[in-house]
């Protein structure tokens, strides 16, 4: 079986973003990481390619004071490297194309924990930068969804915990760590339930 055949022609991508409140419209993105996924020969799906950027507030956000106490970033500190909305989604944007014409996919599809709020940021952040997304506008694949359903559990660490899989709450409520762990626990339940394409 080929990637393409697996969720309809989708390229899975999964994305975790860490913001500055929970408006899409008005508040900040501030971390944004991508993880890639392909598939093996045996239909099993891997952590192919990790984006990951922290990213500069565009002009006027709104910066609500408890999300970043939740979140723990510091926007002004210099060493977090923060590059514009811009240069981090045309960065990600390239590299999901290039993939989408390897695997001869027709469209990413974004896959989450939460995955609604994911993708409404990236949207948001897309038309400010004056960007084409390569992600489906409105379907999605939530893990939230997915852990209900196979473990009983719709918060992450919970979920986590439930598959077997390693947890550090230290180093959750970044973008990397969370994308990391959500493509693990997507991973895991997806590669669980394989089938065979029917002619």
């Amino acid at each position: 079986m080929k990637l393409k055949d697996r969720i309809r022609g989708y390229l899975p991508v999964v994305i975790d973003v860490e913001t500055s409140g929970f408006n899409e419209q008005t508040d900040a993105l501030l971390e944004i990481c991508a993880i890639i996924l392909g598939m093996d020969e045996e239909g099993s799906f891997f952590a192919k390619t990790t984006l990951h950027y922290h990213v500069e507030p565009f002009k006027g956000a709104n910066i609500e004071a408890s999300a970043i106490k939740f979140n723990g970033i510091d926007i002004d500190n210099p060493f977090r490297l923060a590059v514009p909305e811009k240069k981090a989604l045309s960065e990600i944007f390239d590299h999901i194309n290039e993939e989408l014409e390897t695997e001869e996919c027709s469209r990413a599809i974004l896959v989450g924990h939460n995955a609604f709020f994911d993708l409404g940021f990236v949207k948001a952040a897309t038309l400010r930068a004056n960007l084409k997304s390569p992600f489906h506008q409105f379907s999605t694949i939530d893990t939230v969804s997915l852990s209900a359903l196979c473990c009983g559990e719709t918060v992450l660490a919970k979920a986590i915990s439930k598959m077997d899989i390693e947890w550090d709450n230290n180093e959750a409520h970044s973008a990397l760590y969370d994308t990391q762990k959500t493509s693990e626990l997507f991973c895991q339940i997806f590669n669980s339930h394989k089938f065979e394409l029917k002619d």
